[in-house]
C-alpha cells in the first residue's frame, strides 16, 4: 500500500514538474522570438543605411569623375597655350638668326611675337595680368621708337616668354589687386601653376578665380565653412614652403 502510494506521489510530482516547465519553455521561446525580431529589424535598418551610403558614394564618385574630366580639359588647354608660346620662341629664335644683320627685318617679327604673347595673357590665367602686359608694352614702345637694339629686344622678348612658361610650373603666395563684387581690392593670392588661383582678403573672406563660359575670369567668395578652411590650410602650407602634397580644395571648374 505504501509502495503504491509512493509511486502515485512520484507520478503526481512529475506531472506538476512538467506543467511548471512548459510555461517556462514557452516564455523562453517567446523571448527568443522577440530577440530575433529585434535583431532582424536592426539588420534591415543597417542594410538600408548601407544602401544609402552606397548610393551617396556612387554620387560622390560620379561628381569626382566629372570634376576630373573638367580638370583634364583645363590641363590640355593650358598645355596647348604653352605649346603655342614655345612655338613662338622657336619662331623668334629662327627669325633672329636670319635677321641678325638687319634690325628692320627683325622688328616686325618681334612685334608679331609680342602681339601673340599679349593676347595669350589677356585671355589667359589672371595672375598679375596688368604687370605682365605692361612689360610687353614697354618693350613694344622701345622697339617702335628704336630705343633698344633689335638683338637685345629679341633677348628680352625671349626672356618674357620663358617667364610665362616658368609661371605654369610654380606654386606660391603673392599679392595683387582683384575686382571683387565691383570693387578693386588688394588681396593675398595662392597660385597653383596656371590652373588654380585662390584668394584671401584682409577681412577674412576667401574665394577662387573662376573661368566663365565667355572665357573671362571672375573672382567669387566661398560661403561654406569647410571650403574656407580648406583654402586657409592651402595658404598656411604655402607660407611654410610646403608646395607639394595632398590638398582638398574648392573646384573652380565646378558649374
Amino acid at each position: 500500500m505504501r509502495i503504491r502510494l509512493s509511486k502515485q506521489i512520484m507520478a503526481l510530482s512529475g506531472s506538476l514538474l512538467l506543467v511548471a516547465v512548459l510555461p517556462a519553455a514557452a516564455s523562453s521561446v517567446e523571448n527568443l522570438a522577440k530577440s530575433l525580431a529585434k535583431i532582424r529589424g536592426e539588420v534591415e535598418t543597417l542594410q538600408s543605411q548601407l544602401d544609402i551610403e552606397k548610393e551617396k558614394h556612387g554620387s560622390r564618385m560620379a561628381a569626382l569623375n566629372s570634376q576630373l574630366a573638367d580638370l583634364s580639359v583645363e590641363e590640355r588647354r593650358q598645355k596647348l597655350s604653352l605649346e603655342k608660346l614655345q612655338h613662338s620662341i622657336g619662331k623668334l629664335s629662327e627669325n633672329t638668326k636670319k635677321a641678325e644683320e638687319s634690325g628692320e627685318t627683325l622688328k616686325p617679327v618681334l612685334l608679331a611675337v609680342l602681339g601673340d604673347y599679349k593676347r595669350h595673357i589677356q585671355s589667359g590665367f589672371p595672375f598679375k595680368t596688368e604687370d605682365r602686359i605692361k612689360a610687353i608694352e614697354d618693350l613694344e614702345k622701345n622697339i617702335n621708337h628704336q630705343l633698344i637694339d633689335p638683338n637685345k629686344a629679341a633677348s628680352q622678348a625671349w626672356s618674357l616668354i620663358e617667364d610665362e612658361i616658368r609661371l605654369s610650373k610654380e606654386n606660391g603666395i603673392y599679392q595683387q589687386t582683384i575686382l571683387l563684387n565691383g570693387e578693386k581690392i588688394l588681396v593675398d593670392i595662392a597660385k597653383l601653376g596656371t590652373v588654380f588661383l585662390f584668394f584671401q582678403t584682409k577681412d577674412n573672406r576667401a574665394g577662387i578665380a573662376k573661368r566663365l563660359a565667355s572665357g573671362e575670369w571672375k573672382y567669387e567668395t566661398v560661403d561654406q565653412t569647410h571650403e574656407m578652411e580648406r583654402i586657409k590650410i592651402l595658404f598656411d602650407s604655402l607660407k611654410k614652403q610646403i608646395r607639394q602634397g595632398y590638398f582638398e580644395l574648392p573646384n573652380p571648374l565646378r558649374k
